[in-house]
């Protein structure tokens, strides 16, 4: 794309977007990072800026979508303000990660990939997060929690619901 090419990117963005395909060797490693900076900029990954990316980088939207399905990490929903992940994987789950994740919804009161009705937490259950050794885990948006209880769990929402001032 070029500079005087549509784009529903902030200028700030797309500029970043497009010195992005300069550094790698094959266009398509950019992929995953152009994904997520779209992501943090929309809140999620719409149809729009899947075809985008795909023209940016050359390749098909089909393309873009097989990464899409592959990454927990990436979204083509809204999720809440705070986007709780639990680590069910099996070194969270030998520590108690699917105890926690249950914890999680009674809590919340959402289900797995639920977001709460005020809009502030959204809820899902993932593969692995990395954090195997401080198991179990958790992360919210780009923050690791680790070694929790459910009490500890219940500290960091009430932390969260209290940055989102409800």
């Amino acid at each position: 794309m070029t500079a005087t090419t549509a784009t529903l990117f902030s200028p700030e963005l797309a500029a970043r977007l497009d010195k992005l395909v300069t550094l790698y060797p094959v266009r398509r490693s950019a992929l995953v990072p152009m994904l997520l900076y779209a992501q943090d900029e929309l809140g999620y990954l719409t149809d729009a800026a899947i075809s985008e990316i795909a023209q940016r980088i050359g390749i098909t939207e089909l393309d873009v979508r097989n990464v899409l399905s592959y990454y927990s990490m990436l979204r083509t929903a809204p999720v809440g303000k705070y986007h709780v992940q639990v680590c069910t994987n099996i070194s969270c789950m030998l520590r108690g990660g699917q105890e926690l994740f249950e914890h999680c919804k009674n809590k919340l009161g959402v289900g797995h990939k639920q977001t709460t009705p005020d809009g502030v937490f959204s809820l899902e259950e993932v593969e692995c997060i990395g954090a195997c050794c401080w198991a179990p885990a958790v992360q919210v948006n780009y923050d690791f929690h680790d070694n929790l209880t459910p009490e500890a769990m219940d500290a960091v929402l009430d932390q969260y619901r209290k940055q989102a001032g409800k």
